[in-house]
């Protein structure tokens, strides 16, 4: 018995090895980069390190342009990072957001927010609009560990970065989530949720699903590999549509809406280059991004 307990705890517990902490996310086995199937029309850019690969591609889908982000990380607890405005007092531009994150290669638009240009919260949220300005939707907020609203008794829909990566939330107790300890979070309406274990759960019925407009969506391939859609507002896309196309050319694991319409935003640069180019949108100021980087030596 004690021999399972110990054997439980290393498991469970960062291990010391040769003088050095090896955290639970070194022990992970790390798949390779995927190849599919699908090719978009035209390469926009391309970033290829040891630890950190990526291709942005145009494709056009119901008339929409679509900038398609296949994206591999060797260690995605590690190097999806977040940043953000000042809490309950400001937006900032997405650009200016990503230089905040160092060594940022890859960067787009972030959680939904609330402000006095678009001041609407969910029903169950308690209090009004103005509680919320200037800060990210969802009932639960982290950044870099620590947690800015835990709203008691509101189900957390969104996305959190843990020691293994990213993982969806749909309608979880917020306790639950805070038990496995995540370090950020990221979130929009309750309905954004798109797709879970390789099924459609987007609700078609809904308005905003059906709406065309700019979006930005990311859906999990496996622990390492990543799709991001990032949608441009000439004709826009419907969420509907961007499932429909995900689910056909990439089978995800899952995949989620982030903020879109004048929010969006793709941010990149090129390998050896500190310069970050804005790809598409980054025009709007945000509550916050998610950014990518290259694994620390």
């Amino acid at each position: 018995m004690r021999r399972m307990l110990l054997l439980l705890l290393l498991c469970l517990l960062p291990v010391l090895a040769l003088g050095e902490v090896v955290s639970l996310s070194d022990t992970l086995e790390v798949l390779p980069q995927r190849e599919y199937d699908w090719k978009g029309n035209k390469l926009v850019r391309s970033y290829q390190t040891e630890t950190l690969k990526y291709t942005i591609e145009t494709t056009s889908v119901s008339d929409c342009k679509l900038y398609v982000t296949k994206l591999w990380m060797q260690d995605p607890g590690k190097q999806i990072k977040k940043a953000t405005a000042t809490w309950e007092e400001n937006l900032l531009l997405p650009e200016d957001m990503a230089a905040m994150v160092e060594g940022c290669a890859l960067a787009i638009n972030g959680s939904g927010y609330v402000s006095p240009t678009f001041p609407e919260i969910p029903d169950n949220y308690p209090g009004t609009s103005e509680n919320y300005y200037y800060t990210p939707l969802g009932s639960l907020t982290i950044t870099d560990g620590e947690i800015f609203r835990n709203l008691a008794g509101v189900p957390f829909y969104g996305l959190t970065l843990e020691y293994d990566g990213l993982h969806l939330n749909v309608g979880e107790d917020n306790e639950a989530v805070l038990a496995r300890n995540p370090t950020q979070t990221w979130s929009f309406y309750v309905g954004c949720p798109m797709i879970r274990d390789h099924e459609s759960i987007l609700d078609r019925t809904w308005a905003f699903a059906n709406r065309h407009a700019a979006r930005t969506v990311i859906a999990q391939v496996d622990r390492n590999n990543y799709i991001l859609i990032t949608a441009t507002s000439s004709v826009g896309i419907s969420v509907c549509d961007v499932t429909d196309f995900l689910m056909k050319e990439f089978d995800p694991e899952w995949a989620y809406d982030l903020d879109g319409g004048p929010s969006s935003a793709l941010i990149a640069r090129n390998v050896g280059k500190k310069t970050l180019k804005v790809i598409y949108g980054g025009k709007s100021k945000d509550a916050d991004i998610m950014a990518f980087v290259e694994l620390e030596e």
